[in-house]
């Protein structure tokens, strides 16, 4: 698209390409002109559901799919979800750090007593329930909050760093949003997991690095969804078919050195750091990177 405000010399994003790969295969892949991931997540799956390839069992994603609404589909409504999920909410990694845990304005780190329905702040005042309220995000997902009051923070020597509010600190709590990222969070913390989820950097990170680094498509060459998602189709399966040949290429040298290095015992052959594998079609027990 044309140039912005900016003037710098950057593009506009009129489209937003959304993949799932598995080692660095591009499985599946949509076209959106909606600006943030957040948003094209759902679409996304939903598509796939629609499609007749199977849904995976394990769907990771980084921190820019991370919402109550992605996390609630995520879930699904049926007893067993519909797939697994790996993918941190926004704020999960400033969460982990000391600044954050030690930051006394940060209600998550206050005492909360469930009895009462209450918290305590630094101070060892008590924060209240005072009400419900509900909002909308501009997907139209309704929300629901509680709202806490502290009973009295006059003459607070803390409340300069807990809140910039002139009247009493209030805590706006989102508990389904809180307990959502509580599983997320359990589930990155996973040790097996937390293995699963390091290699989307390496998966589809870098399948977007060659198409846009390697191979310089950086712009359509076309108008409208449907003419811009064959497009992008030419390329995936350019990316495919390019990766098979590599995987061939490196078996064949690899089988060429063996041969012809086979009768010395002083040679030891080192394998590949990497494992690939060509899938035709998704199998049903793929973990797809987003």
């Amino acid at each position: 698209m044309k140039e912005d405000h900016m003037k710098n010399g950057q593009l506009k994003p009129g489209y937003n390409v959304q993949m799932a790969t598995e080692n660095q295969f591009i499985l599946f892949y949509s076209l959106h002109q909606r600006p943030t991931d957040t948003r094209c997540f759902i679409p996304h799956m939903e598509r796939l559901a629609a499609s007749s390839l199977p849904l995976p069992k394990t769907v990771i994603a980084d921190a820019g799919y991370g919402s109550e609404e992605n996390y609630l589909y995520a879930l699904g409504e049926e007893k067993e979800p519909p797939f697994d999920f790996l993918i941190p909410y926004g704020s999960y990694m400033h969460e982990q750090t000391k600044r954050y845990k030690t930051n006394i304005k940060h209600a998550s780190n206050w005492t909360y007593e469930e009895l009462d329905d209450r918290f305590i702040c630094p101070n060892d005042r008590y924060v209240l329930f005072k009400k419900y309220q509900t909002k909308k995000t501009p997907s139209g997902l309704e929300q629901s909050f509680k709202i806490y009051e502290c009973e009295d923070c006059s003459e607070c020597p803390l409340k300069p760093s807990c809140t910039k509010a002139k009247g009493n600190r209030q805590v706006h709590w989102n508990t389904i949003w809180e307990e959502l990222k509580t599983k997320a969070k359990t589930a990155l913390e996973d040790d097996e997991k937390s293995a699963i989820y390091a290699r989307r950097k390496i998966e589809v990170e870098s399948v977007f690095g060659h198409i846009k680094g390697n191979r310089s498509f950086r712009r359509f060459s076309l108008r409208g969804l449907e003419k811009v998602h064959t497009e992008f189709g030419i390329v995936a399966l350019a990316h495919n078919l390019l990766k098979v040949a590599g995987i061939r290429l490196t078996n064949f040298l690899k089988n060429k050195t063996k041969k012809r290095l086979g009768a010395r015992k002083d040679y030891i052959l080192v394998p590949n750091r990497f494992v690939l594998g060509t899938y035709w079609t998704a199998s049903s027990n793929s973990k797809w990177r987003s």
